[in-house]
């Protein structure tokens, strides 16, 4: 099967309304919410309600973050542009509009992909419409997920929860949060599972919000599972422990996640290149693309070399949610866009400040905003150094244990 990297016919609909929603609704408020940190941006619910409205209707697929469903149909050869392709192009022009914002959004938190990649058809039902953050990292652990502390132990029709996590986006304002916890730490990978403890469980304190560099409008919480007691059948999916399985049931969270990050450093990058087009534009200098970048001004052949960075990058994105759609493992190329666009993001929206000088560096333009914005995309869902180690892995054929 080819892969068709086009923007499909069907979408642009989809982010046509995404762009408009960013520049009317989302770019208006943006500096507002990025000065008064962990203030809920109230403007999202009419927002939220919009995109219910779409979804509920069927008029629009993937609006927003929305958790990306694989399909259930048979295989039948044919392509697909389905869900996640539609998630990843509409984040991407929410994010031209604000990230920390779209990661403010009602019922569209990252812990809403882990339900929709691991729950079954029951759990699908029943957390159908709720907001769920997700829970991954603790103090000490970092970026190794495998060597999660958190423990979950079986009582009766319940599990017990006790561990803390930290660096959970939408910790405090969510419905839920889904938390990655260990039903046996000597079992290592393959006994995590996650689970979903709603709002208010008692047992779960929301210990404190952190003072972040960027995405401020997004808040991020420490969590503490103290003797935290949640049903049985919130564990999403199977209980069983599969040791030859290992961490698959878990890491296809991270499959379906990281080209939604992917997707959010494409469209802060292209907000910033779009910005500086213009201001060196109007500063004189002239871009043209028809033209080899030695032969340009200095200003206009780096721009030119972002741009080719910027494109790589969102190829890579829709190559990963089209492999999605259609059925095909994409654990390769997942980590492939999110290491790309990442480590590109960060490097285009500073990279633009600089070209801007004294306008980028200030508060009179959004740049210096998109730069403190961007480099939280190369860090959640797996740091640039995790992506390309897992990229190697895979390249190369290699176990966890054999390549670290």
């Amino acid at each position: 099967m080819s892969i068709w990297l086009d923007d499909p016919k069907r979408l642009k609909p989809l982010v046509g309304q995404a762009h408009q929603v960013a520049m009317n609704m989302l770019r208006p408020i943006s500096r507002k919410y990025d000065k008064a940190e962990h203030e809920y941006p109230k403007e999202l619910d009419m927002l939220a309600a919009m995109i219910d409205g779409l979804a509920e209707s069927g008029a629009s697929e993937g609006a927003g973050a929305a958790g990306v469903k694989r399909s259930d149909e048979g295989d039948d050869g044919s392509v697909r542009n389905g869900t996640n392709l539609a998630s990843v192009m509409s984040i991407a022009e929410m994010c031209w509009g604000d990230v920390g914002l779209l990661l403010s959004m009602p019922r569209q938190g990252l812990g809403n992909s882990a339900i929709a990649s691991v729950a079954n058809e029951e759990q699908h039902e029943r957390f159908d419409g709720l907001w769920a953050s997700m829970a991954i990292t603790e103090p000490g652990t970092g970026s190794d997920s495998a060597s999660i502390r958190t423990t979950a132990v079986r009582d009766g029709d319940e599990y017990v929860l006790n561990g803390e996590k930290i660096f959970v986006t939408s910790g405090e304002r969510s419905d839920a949060v889904v938390v990655w916890a260990t039903l046996d730490r000597e079992l290592g990978r393959a006994a995590i599972k996650s689970f979903v403890v709603p709002k208010g469980t008692p047992g779960m304190t929301v210990e404190r919000l952190e003072q972040k560099l960027g995405i401020k409008a997004s808040d991020t919480a420490t969590i503490r599972f103290e003797d935290c007691r949640v049903p049985a059948d919130n564990l999403l999916g199977s209980p069983e422990i599969d040791v030859k399985q290992g961490f698959a049931g878990a890491m296809a969270t991270f499959d379906n996640t990281r080209p939604l990050v992917a997707s959010m450093a494409v469209g802060c990058a292209r907000a910033a290149l779009d910005l500086t087009r213009d201001l060196l534009a109007q500063a004189g200098v002239e871009v043209d693309h028809d033209r080899p970048g030695l032969v340009q001004s200095a200003a206009a052949a780096a721009l030119l070399r972002l741009e080719a960075d910027w494109e790589a990058a969102y190829l890579l994105m829709l190559q990963a949610a089209w492999m999605a759609d259609n059925r095909r493992p994409n654990s390769l190329e997942a980590s492939m866009a999110k290491a790309k666009a990442g480590r590109v993001g960060s490097d285009i929206t500073l990279s633009c400040v600089e070209l801007c000088g004294t306008l980028g560096y200030s508060e009179a333009e959004l740049l210096e905003k998109w730069a403190r914005d961007s480099k939280i995309l190369d860090i959640f869902e797996g740091t640039q150094q995790i992506q390309q180690l897992i990229v190697a892995r895979r390249v190369l054929g290699l176990t966890s244990a054999e390549l670290k």
